[in-house]
């Protein structure tokens, strides 16, 4: 236990066993199959907003484009599911049974052949992190050897997210175009509809949360976290120090992109569908300001932040469906401005100087407070009534026996 608690101390996780049973005891038990779900969705963001406390937080690079990573994820869990829901038995009215509908609908007689690996499970999830952690790579490697950062790369990224976003939608066939893949209903035979699978899939989703928090915990605290921060702010000392510059952000940024394709692909499970309106330009904003909102600095923050802008979304569109999109925005620009750092930055400013300043003038108050006197240090002993105090005070004299004569 003592063991347990030193671990804790030392990585900082206080802030992240309370997220945790608020995550998997207190909603569970306070919402309904409904609104956890909902939650459960949320904390998919939350994984690209975890990836951007690493990338813009400690790497000081800005991304605009982690809905492509996201969205990667989620198409490669996607496909695994589309081609499970269109066995022959299943799309036997079709033109072509035996693959997914979208194809029938444009006329392709067979499967494409980069749509053939995605039948097995293994390479599926394999896919919902190599191939986001790839193209991340290859824009990283292509960016950062060249120096190229800031604004700049910035722009590129979000470049990136059009570019994909078009490709999407023109190949219809492939991959079902503007409308997505839909219809996504069971994993291995499981029905993942059922109130039961929502609530594991969701107990999946909060492990999987904060098993990455603890990772990127980890890694912060490591020497590769003080370089990341070196670099951010003083990159030309790092680099004079004989260290390349470029290795170490094309790592965190590969990093980055792996939690935000399992997220994705863990978004597609719990909601049933993917579609390319999870990966443009708009999305991966948006995904920047539940880091922005939470704390780039804070890990646990960002999960707060997450959950914040997107509950806060669910409410105004269905309190005030025609301002909502006003009512964000001000949230947005409001948080911003008056918190800098974020939620996590106003709770280390403001909250926790407070409650410290509280406890020791609490302190100091009972330091202050007359104490009751003390007794005497020689106090008589109470005399008692018992017949064997008396008996010790007052001896009864021996009586001497004759002495005897010879």
């Amino acid at each position: 236990m003592n063991a347990l608690k030193a671990w804790i101390t030392r990585y900082q996780l206080a802030s992240l066993v309370l997220l945790t049973v608020l995550l998997a005891v207190v909603l569970p038990l306070s919402l309904d199959i409904f609104r956890l779900n909902l939650v459960g969705k949320y904390l998919t963001y939350a994984f690209v907003a975890i990836g951007l406390v690493m990338l813009w937080g400690y790497g000081g690079v800005l991304s605009l484009g982690q809905g492509v990573f996201f969205g990667l994820g989620g198409y490669a869990m996607a496909m695994f599911l589309k081609l499970e829901a269109s066995d022959p038995e299943a799309t036997k009215i079709q033109s072509t049974p035996g693959i997914p509908d979208f194809m029938d609908w444009n006329q392709l007689t067979e499967l494409p052949s980069f749509w053939v690996p995605f039948k097995s499970f293994p390479f599926a999830l394999a896919a919902v992190i190599v191939v986001p952690t790839l193209l991340a790579w290859l824009v990283s490697f292509a960016m950062f050897k060249r120096r190229v950062g800031g604004v700049y790369f910035a722009i590129i990224t979000q470049a990136v997210a059009l570019i994909l976003t078009v490709l999407i939608i023109g190949q219809q066939g492939y991959t079902g175009g503007v409308n997505g893949m839909t219809d996504l209903k069971t994993l291995l035979g499981w029905d993942t509809r059922t109130d039961s699978a929502k609530y594991i899939l969701y107990y999946v989703c909060v492990g999987l949360l904060v098993l990455s928090i603890v990772v990127c915990r980890w890694i912060q605290t490591s020497k590769l976290g003080t370089l990341l921060l070196a670099m951010r702010d003083k990159e030309d000392r790092v680099r004079f120090s004989g260290y390349d510059v470029a290795d170490f952000r094309i790592f965190v940024f590969c990093l980055a992109a792996a939690l935000s394709g399992i997220g994705g692909a863990l978004f597609t499970l719990q909601v049933g569908f993917m579609s390319p309106s999870f990966v443009g330009i708009v999305p991966s904003i948006e995904m920047v300001i539940y880091a922005a909102v939470g704390g780039r600095m804070s890990l646990v923050g960002a999960v707060y932040g997450a959950l914040l802008v997107n509950a806060g979304k669910t409410f105004f569109s269905e309190s005030f469906p025609d301002l909502w999109l006003f009512l964000m925005a001000g949230l947005f620009i409001g948080v911003t401005m008056a918190f800098p750092m974020g939620l996590a930055g106003l709770w280390e400013s403001r909250i926790v100087p407070w409650w410290k300043s509280r406890q020791a003038a609490l302190r100091e108050a009972s330091a202050a407070r007359p104490q009751p006197p003390s007794p005497p240090p020689h106090a008589p002993m109470a005399q008692t009534q018992g017949r064997g105090e008396v008996a010790r005070r007052h001896p009864k004299p021996r009586r001497l026996s004759p002495r005897r004569t010879s």
